[in-house]
């Protein structure tokens, strides 16, 4: 519960019916994946088990409600904003189940709650409308990375079946049509140069005054508190891969490389160093995809959001991201 943060003004619209992208609310996971090495996947680590949530799945039903070591999750992807959090379903006493309400804040999936009918933004967390209004979820700790690259870090880690069904998403109109995941309906958007829903419907775009910043640049987005700094994948890349910062009163740690991602960590103080078999420190040798050391220690990874820069700036404003100066 956060009833004090301000809630920054968006701009609501119903854009298709409520559930016509369906959440996968009994998901079913294996040890094979179908896909292709370097599709992404949304991939949630406990101590005992990692998650893997293809995007290619989420792409089609956005949303997946799961529970990992006893504890309810939402596994929440919008594909126009690149937007991948994975919050906390528990909220006030209750466990919410999350659905797609069909509305979009800002170009962004909105979210509802099923017990409530609360309406949530994705990309922030926050209740923009309902009960619940005023109050954010508490975003997990997750990570964005290759298919490949999750299966290397957990052989003995799961993945997400396809869950089937209808979706919108597979449809050239507002009814669902039948899924088929080899197909990518947004692939032409994510190569576009506009965003937003009127360049994925090929009406045009917003526009952009990002500085050096293309609006659909990756970024790690982190909060602490009332502080939020989103840090753009070519910036910490530029810094050599690696970037040492404070955010509210927590020092942390970002990792970008090119075949890993964007990374964020609690900074533990350690000289780190890219090099190309990880990240050097503290006399070995660290994998920025999973925090885990060749020793068998292990870097505390930061609850954050990875997702598009204009979508970060809609939440935060133009001054909440890194620079190096």
């Amino acid at each position: 519960m956060n009833r004090d943060r301000v809630v920054r003004r968006v701009n609501v619209r119903q854009v298709i019916p409520r559930d016509a992208i369906p959440s996968v609310d009994d998901p079913a996971f294996g040890a094979e994946y179908p896909g292709a090495a370097d599709d992404l996947v949304v991939a949630v680590e406990t101590d005992d088990r990692a998650k893997a949530y293809p995007v290619r799945y989420l792409q089609f039903h956005e949303v997946v409600n799961d529970t990992v070591d006893g504890d309810p999750i939402a596994v929440t992807w919008c594909p126009l904003c690149g937007s991948a959090v994975v919050y906390g379903r528990r909220h006030e006493g209750q466990t919410l189940e999350f659905g797609v309400s069909g509305k979009l804040a800002d170009d962004d999936l909105v979210l509802y709650d099923r017990e409530t009918g609360s309406e949530w933004k994705q990309s922030s967390g926050d209740c923009i409308e309902g009960d619940f209004a005023g109050d954010t979820l508490s975003v997990q700790p997750a990570s964005v990375l290759p298919w490949g690259r999750f299966r290397d870090a957990h052989p003995d880690g799961v993945v997400l079946r396809r869950p089937g069904g209808e979706s919108e998403a597979a449809s050239e109109g507002d009814a669902p049509a039948p899924i088929d995941y080899d197909e990518s309906p947004y692939s032409d958007y994510f190569e576009s140069d506009g965003f937003g829903l009127a360049a994925h419907r090929g009406d045009g775009s917003r526009e952009w005054d990002g500085d050096d910043l293309d609006p659909k640049t990756v970024v790690l987005g982190v909060e602490v508190g009332d502080k939020a700094v989103g840090f753009p994948l070519p910036r910490v890349r530029d810094a050599d891969g690696v970037v040492r910062a404070t955010v509210g009163a927590r020092d942390i740690v970002v990792f970008a490389t090119p075949d890993a991602g964007i990374h964020g960590y609690v900074d533990p103080g350690y000289a780190f160093v890219v090099t190309e078999g990880g990240v050097a420190a503290d006399g070995t040798v660290w994998d920025p995809a999973t925090g885990r050391a060749a020793d068998g220690r292990a870097l505390e990874r930061l609850p954050t959001c990875r997702l598009f820069a204009f979508a970060w700036r809609d939440d935060h404003g133009p001054d909440a991201f890194y620079r190096p100066d």
